[in-house]
């Protein structure tokens, strides 16, 4: 068992990585499965909590969490419990066409727990890109409109809809024209990297401002425009925390001209940053929240919660299949059960300082470490060639990445050239240092090679 106190210290590597199993399954993988987003040679065989075992016997710390999703652990005894008793009665029925209860349940725990005190609903989808698919057309049904403005580095999803505002890379947009047509991106509040050449605060956040200054009066109207979507923080745009004024002013904007404004918690929600929602650094109440990813702690389930005056108004505006499957809102009631009987939340704070800590003195040592950022356990640090030009060092954060897995440590990139920690709310502390040890030697062994990695 994973875990068992009579094995050695996680982590445990015994075997070359990837080994002769694995290896057997990647290749079974790259003939047969659609080329995808893999970013390390790792075929897990069985996990628990913050630690996985490939195949072939080697386990790792995870700090990643499958990308925010088993955000309080691998197979937790109590969600396990929940999928249970649920299957048990039935696994599923037309949630959009016929009532149960614990479809109900959810949308109302979600209602409670998302800012704003009035009414609201929920429309349950299947995933995050379903549930920003849905935000858009709450948004288009309701005002009558039917443009947006979105954020270059933003992230929202691979569906055609979603994959209108993506903003991260070229690669996840070329030879998808035309996309959905009227959306207007902008640069993000990045102010490591300000696209406007400003430095805050003296900008007096012209990056909002450019919407009402420029936007609105030069190239489209605001009267067209339907919703303003944005994540509170960037995620694969390389965990991106911009001055709450930003999105306070945002906030302003899509007050002014009866925009919608639509917060992305795909990621950021549920706690992963300190709060509920990230959202709420900032004291904007939005329009409209998109979750999933962690909502289930793995099974595929998100959400659109909005303000219940834009509902659809007729039957039929907007349906799916399987959104509201009643394991997955059973799984996400134990869920969000456990991040609040286990204080959850707390922890993520408590962990989170100990994260940024840990690697502003690392900061410190290495000048290929630009910059740290993020809010609670949702941490990113990126690397650069110099701290003159702050030109990206993707390369570097590769060689790290691929240095840390093979010492038994799972982490993920994000943006051009960063590193993104994201472990379970509740992994332990003893394992929580451990992994960030790995990850330190990694940057001190980088050291020693920098020239070499920076001239490649």
């Amino acid at each position: 068992m994973i875990g068992d106190k009579k094995k050695s210290q996680i982590p445990e590597i015994n075997h070359k990585v990837p080994g002769k199993n694995s290896g057997k399954i990647i290749e079974m993988e790259e003939k047969y499965l659609a080329t995808t987003t893999k970013h390390l040679p790792l075929a897990i065989k069985k996990g628990k909590g913050s630690v996985v075992e490939d195949v072939d016997g080697n386990k790792f710390i995870d700090f990643t969490t499958g990308v925010c999703v088993t955000n309080i652990g691998i197979g937790h005894p109590k969600v396990l419990k929940a999928i249970k008793n649920q299957i048990k009665d039935f696994i599923y029925f037309a949630g959009t066409d016929f009532s149960y209860e614990v479809q109900a349940n959810l949308a109302k725990r979600l209602t409670e727990i998302t800012p704003g005190k009035f009414a609201k609903k929920v429309f349950f989808a299947n995933s995050g890109a379903e549930s920003v698919e849905a935000a858009i057309k709450i948004s288009k049904w309701s005002t009558k409109r039917n443009q947006f403005i979105g954020f270059i580095g933003g992230f929202h999803g691979r569906t055609m809809g979603a994959n209108a505002f993506m903003g991260c890379k070229v690669v996840q947009r070329e030879r998808y024209f035309p996309m959905m047509p009227g959306v207007w991106q902008l640069p993000y509040a990045y102010c490591f990297r300000c696209a406007y050449h400003e430095e805050y605060p003296k900008c007096d956040i012209w990056c909002a401002k450019i919407i009402e200054e420029i936007y609105f009066k030069q190239l489209v109207s605001a009267e067209e425009i339907a919703g303003i979507l944005l994540e509170p923080i960037q995620g694969e745009g390389g965990y991106i925390v911009p001055p709450d004024e930003f999105i306070q002013e945002l906030k302003k904007i899509a007050t002014k001209y009866g925009i919608l404004l639509i917060d992305d918690e795909v990621q950021t929600g549920l706690g992963r940053t300190g709060k509920m929602f990230a959202i709420e650094y900032t004291d904007v109440i939005p329009d409209i929240i998109t979750v999933a990813k962690g909502l289930a702690s793995g099974l595929p389930i998100g959400a659109a919660i909005y303000d219940a005056k834009f509902d659809f108004k007729i039957k039929g505006a907007h349906s799916n299949t399987f959104g509201g499957n009643p394991v997955c809102c059973a799984s996400a009631l134990a869920t969000l059960d456990v991040i609040k009987e286990e204080g959850l939340i707390d922890s993520v704070n408590e962990k989170g300082k100990y994260m940024k800590k840990r690697l502003e003195e690392m900061k410190s040592k290495y000048e290929f470490i630009g910059d740290v950022r993020g809010r609670g356990m949702f941490v990113a640090c990126e690397f650069i060639t110099d701290p003159f030009t702050k030109k990206p060092n993707s390369e570097l954060a590769d060689h790290i990445t691929e240095h840390s897995f093979q010492k038994g440590l799972i982490l993920m990139p994000c943006g051009f050239s960063s590193i993104r920690f994201v472990p379970a709310f509740n992994i332990p502390m003893k394992i929580l240092e451990k992994g960030f040890d790995i990850f330190e030697s990694a940057c001190a062994e980088a050291a020693n090679k920098y020239a070499k990695i920076k001239s490649a």
